[in-house]
């Protein structure tokens, strides 16, 4: 406490019916404040099971979860954190006997199914699946299958947030379209495919987010009994990034404040970096109006001098205001040039092996991009491990198919089921044997080759490899793969488990044992808990209809993923990486960790990445969202898309920036991962801050 500044004392000891709005810039001691305030609540008294902890997403409460879980905290109850998205899940789990009928359900009496994104997209490519392949819908659109899956699910969870009718998604989306007349019936296709999901899932008691979101919202908030259960139960709200959650959550905190016995909202300005999926901060900003007593905080407690000169000077050149004062920004910024992209990640790695070795740790170093391809993130982290540095990624778009652990599992999987008829590739198989039995790809090819029947999915004894063969792969590396095959075998011949109990065996009792690849693979680890509990919530989704059916839901988990579905948040991703290592990731990424650093390596400042969105031919989320009115005939135009790309570049390089210690980096090459030359707007922006920087250096 006697590091806190008077204002954080003032916020953490207010009295125990205070509602206060909190608000400043990154870095200013906010979410401190909140934890603290936690603690205080309990210091005093104040029941753990009557606070409860609410952010736009999980991944937020970390800060919060290491005091709740902290060996140091008095016993008693505990403080229950939560989303808006998880406060509905439980509603409709707890009063779904009340709010089924009345939501439409066909059959009421049933349990609720809750489906996570990933077995949404499953049962919407169920349904639309066949329409793509024998009726023709979206034949003008070249995306992957997930992405156009999981764009017609956003559509849904877009329509629940801002309160519309689903039925008018198609609608809303052709009316503001200006452009190729083809794309009107592909707005019609994600129309007809959104509706009929819809009602499959009324049909089927499946409850994807936008229903349990319109239940919870529509139905149970408003029924005085379950709102009372919530109210009654809750009397202490810590409510952080208030700005990065959805207007319908606004909308349920402002009629619940009055019956809080104490509040604490905490409100990052300039921030807003979840718009694109619903986030809403002007509707944030209106609940300080709510509240007793609003406190702005400016003073950082991250940022030098000089990196908020520069974030100002930047912010200033991006919104083409005539003066930009650069004066002191020189030592903030630090631009890495080459010719050829390959070259400049050869010197990106130089910079921070010397930053290292300057005695920087190396969790204070964070490597960002627009957005982080499969061959960047190898290209960096081959670099990184060939250096000796310890290195962590997080991505959480990329499917769990595409994680060499989890790609070794599900081989393994399928080599221990030949029933479900699936035959791994050799490459594939060589593959799951070089990472699960620790060793390199040509001693797992050459076993691959000489022991694996893909016809017959056999699996050759070691002994039945000649001897000067057996010594080339190591006796070592054989004792493992007995090892490995004998627990196959034993498996084969007992019948078969759930997915989820064999692989739980399997990581137990074999791969993760000393000399396995998952022994002191702690990333891998965190992959395979991911893919079991991934694997477990589709068991569940599944089991009610798998009967009806007659599905494998091993072999059906198998194909959904074969489909590229794109994952599920899963906390533990976020939680279990070893926090000593050099983070590579997507820029919003890092900003949604809401963790600072010393220094940021900024990657291709001249990608347009960095300002403009990501083609979605299927949704759009600036026409779904609750300010974009659709009754007067507005088409979305060029200037439009032009504001919205100067405003997310003013949101995204003003975060980063107060997230940063002493200096960022800006690696860019003459010629891009491309081959071409890109000039995007961020790097004009900075020419602008350095011309301005010359009259002051001389």
């Amino acid at each position: 406490m006697t590091s806190l500044s008077l204002n954080q004392r003032q916020i953490i000891e207010s009295p125990l019916d205070s509602r206060l709005f909190v608000s400043g810039m990154a870095g200013t001691g906010k979410t401190t404040a909140g934890v603290e305030r936690i603690r205080f609540l309990l210091d005093q008294g104040v029941p753990a099971d009557s606070i409860l902890l609410l952010t736009p997403q999980r991944t937020l409460q970390e800060p919060y979860l290491e005091l709740l879980e902290s060996p140091t905290r008095m016993a008693g109850g505990e403080v229950t954190p939560a989303t808006i998205g998880g406060l509905a899940r439980r509603m409709c789990d707890l009063f779904w006997s009340f709010a089924a009928e009345e939501a439409g359900f066909a059959r009421p009496e049933q349990p609720p199914i809750f489906l996570t994104l990933e077995t949404a997209q499953y049962y919407m490519a169920h349904l639309v699946r066949p329409m793509i392949e024998e009726q023709g819908y979206f034949d003008s659109v070249t995306i992957n299958r997930n992405r156009l899956y999981s764009q017609i699910i956003d559509n849904l969870n877009k329509a629940a947030i801002v309160g519309f009718p689903h039925t008018e998604i198609g609608a809303r989306l052709d009316s503001a379209w200006f452009g190729d007349p083809a794309q009107r019936r592909v707005y019609a296709d994600a129309q007809e495919c959104a509706t009929l999901f819809r009602q499959y899932c009324l049909d089927n008691n499946l409850l994807d987010f936008s229903l349990q979101l319109e239940i919870f919202k529509n139905i149970l908030w408003q029924n005085p009994q379950s709102r009372s259960y919530l109210t009654q139960t809750y009397r202490h709200l810590i409510y952080d990034n208030v700005e990065e959650d959805i207007s319908c959550a606004h909308v349920i905190v402002h009629d619940w404040l009055p019956n809080l016995d104490s509040a604490l909202l905490i409100y990052d300005q300039a921030a807003g970096y979840r718009k694109f999926l619903g986030g809403d901060p002007d509707s944030g900003l209106g609940l300080s109006g709510d509240c007793d007593m609003v406190i702005e905080l400016n003073e950082s407690f991250v940022s030098s001098a000089n990196v908020i000169q520069l974030s100002n000077a930047l912010i200033s050149s991006i919104t083409k205001q005539e003066e930009i004062d650069a004066t002191g920004t020189e030592s903030a910024m630090e631009f890495i040039m080459t010719h050829f992209h390959p070259e400049m990640l050869d010197v990106l790695i130089a910079n921070i092996q010397a930053l290292i070795e300057q005695g920087t740790p190396p969790a204070e170093i964070v490597v960002l991009s627009p957005y982080l391809s499969d061959s960047l993130r190898f290209s960096i982290a081959d670099r990184l491990e060939a250096a000796g540095i310890p290195w962590r990624s997080n991505r959480p778009s990329r499917s769990l198919r595409d994680e060499p652990a989890s790609k070794s599992l599900l081989t393994l999987s399928a080599l221990a089921h030949p029933h479900w008829n699936v035959r791994p590739p050799k490459f594939d198989v060589a593959h799951a044997l070089m990472f699960t039995l620790n060793t390199d790809l040509i001693r797992a090819q050459l076993l691959t080759e000489i022991i694996y029947g893909q016809r017959d999915l056999r699996l050759s004894s070691f002994e039945e490899i000649n001897a000067d063969t057996q010594e080339r792969i190591t006796y070592a590396l054989g004792a493992r793969y007995t090892t490995l095959r004998n627990w196959i075998e034993e498996y084969r011949a007992n019948g078969s488990l759930p997915l989820d109990f064999f692989l739980r065996r399997l990581f137990g009792e074999v791969v993760s044992q000393p000399e396995f690849g998952f022994h002191s693979n702690l990333d891998a680890v965190r992959i395979a808990a991911s893919l079991i509990e991934s694997i477990k919530k589709f068991r569940n989704a599944m089991d009610p209809i798998k009967d009806q059916s007659n599905l494998d839901l091993g072999m059906e988990y198998i194909t959904m993923l074969q489909d590229g579905v794109i994952a599920a948040q899963y906390l533990e991703s976020w939680r279990s990486e070893d926090k000593n290592a050099v983070l590579v990731a997507p820029a919003y990424t890092f900003l949604m960790m809401n963790r600072p650093a010393t220094y940021q390596f900024w990657l291709d400042p001249g990608s347009d990445g960095w300002s403009q969105r990501v083609i979605q031919p299927l949704t759009h989320p600036y026409v779904l969202s609750r300010y974009w009115d659709a009754s007067a005939g507005r088409v979305w135009l060029d200037s439009d898309e032009v504001e919205m790309e100067i405003e997310t570049l003013t949101r995204l390089t003003g975060g980063l920036l107060a997230r940063c210690r002493e200096k960022i980096f800006l690696t860019l090459s003459d010629l891009g991962a491309a081959g071409f030359e890109q000039r995007g707007v961020l790097l004009r922006a900075f020419q602008k801050v350095l011309i301005n920087q010359t009259p002051a250096s001389e």
